[in-house]
């Protein structure tokens, strides 16, 4: 079974080499379909034999398949014009899954080699979207692959800090985690908002900060003579806005997710509604650009600080006012920033404070939030954004009835 798994690894790697390279002439390709299968069949055996305590001669299969593929390359006609390292590399990682799946890991080595045979046929759609990239894009990834891969994994798990209120683990892992699901947004943002106009740019950005895109489109809106799909744009940022909340709350605090589910259904029903019924009523339009790269160190240390002071201050108000004071606290925080109210109400204990006081205290940085997004449209866009403007009003209006009501359950 491993040994055929190691073939079976081959084979799949060979299949798409020998595809590629289907259009060199005769004479110029070392390895093919063939090759790599055999590379995995013999790989496979070196495996084995390591497995059942012969090392040399598991060393000497693998040494001796390397050295084939090195005197082969090494005297591939036409290899300084036209070098290439990524068949000799897909080989050599041909032999070492191979080897892993002949030593018992076959479940590893082909799925190992389906990741290696996805990637080799991706090579257009990865070069296509390297030259999508500019250079901010390129120094974007690399800062989120410090907080996420560098700083993560060294960080310890415990309750420190004043009244034990913090982990420093999983307050990074917050950075990591809401960091992570900007930056997806503003990269399909990237990829796909300048081309399909406006409503992308608004369904896209509104999932990572549907502020910032309201003030750009009410600044368009404003200072064009001809509005296009602006107004439809802020409406629908705002309606992907009241679906980001409840993912993020299914990630921090699951126990709230059923009565925030309740609470913003009718809000989520007529945002989604004013929204498609101004993108009917508006004409195709471009997209401006996206709204700024998300990823930045001294941003997300800041937003961990946020974060840590507010769990220092839930502590302290969950010991001296219960979860009435907890609820204050939700309300204060989150209408400077949901994404901290949602994440400390995450790093409560379950009996702190109910679900639906929770709930409640969530839906109203909602409502202090899309108040100042009214605001800003209002500002900018002046009389042109009132169709946005009574669209937000009008979702807000109907989370406002359902606190209320939430209010007389309690």
């Amino acid at each position: 079974m491993c040994v055929a798994t190691a073939l079976a690894c081959g084979l799949l790697i060979g299949i798409e080499r020998g595809f590629d390279l289907r259009g060199l002439r005769a004479g110029t390709r070392v390895a093919g379909v063939r090759t790599f299968t055999l590379l995995g069949l013999v790989s496979g055996v070196a495996g084995l034999a390591g497995r059942f305590g012969q090392p040399f001669a598991a060393g000497a299969l693998v040494s001796g398949a390397v050295a084939v593929l090195a005197i082969g390359y090494a005297h591939r006609p036409g290899l300084a014009d036209k070098p290439d390292a990524t068949t000799p590399i897909a080989a050599l990682a041909t032999v070492g899954l191979g080897f892993v799946a002949g030593f018992g890991e076959p479940g590893f080595a082909i799925a190992g080699a389906t990741i290696v045979t996805l990637l080799l046929a991706l090579k257009a759609e990865l070069h296509g979207l390297l030259d999508k990239l500019d250079e901010a894009d390129v120094k974007a990834l690399a800062r989120y692959a410090v907080i996420a891969g560098a700083v993560l994994p060294f960080l310890p798990s415990g309750h420190y800090g004043p009244l034990g209120a913090w982990n420093p683990q999983r307050l990074w892992l917050v950075v990591v985690l809401v960091t992570g699901f900007s930056f997806l947004g503003y990269v399909a943002n990237r990829i796909f908002g300048e081309r399909h106009g406006t409503i992308a740019t608004a369904l896209i950005g509104g999932a990572y900060s549907s502020t910032t895109v309201t003030q750009a489109l009410a600044q368009r809106l404003g200072s064009e003579s001809r509005p296009g799909a602006e107004n439809a744009g802020i409406a629908l940022a705002t309606a992907v806005m009241y679906l980001r909340v409840p993912a993020l709350i299914a990630v921090f605090a699951t126990r709230v997710l059923p009565p925030i589910g309740l609470l913003l259904l009718p809000a989520v029903a007529v945002a989604w509604g004013a929204g498609y019924w101004l993108y009917r009523k508006a004409p195709k339009h471009q997209g401006p650009a996206p709204p700024g790269n998300p990823i930045a160190l001294l941003p997300a240390l800041g937003f961990v600080a946020f974060v840590a002071v507010a769990a220092v201050a839930a502590k302290w108000a969950q010991g001296s006012f219960g979860q009435s004071g907890i609820a204050v606290l939700l309300l204060i925080v989150g209408s400077m920033d949901v994404d901290v109210a949602i994440v400390t109400l995450g790093g409560l204990p379950a009996g702190a404070i109910s679900p639906l006081v929770a709930a409640m205290a969530i839906a109203g940085t909602i409502i202090a939030n899309m108040g100042v997004k009214i605001g800003i449209t209002l500002v900018y866009a002046r009389r042109r954004g009132l169709p946005a403007a009574a669209a937000m009003a009008s979702s807000l209006a109907a989370l406002a009835v359902m606190i209320a009501f939430a209010w007389t359950r309690l």
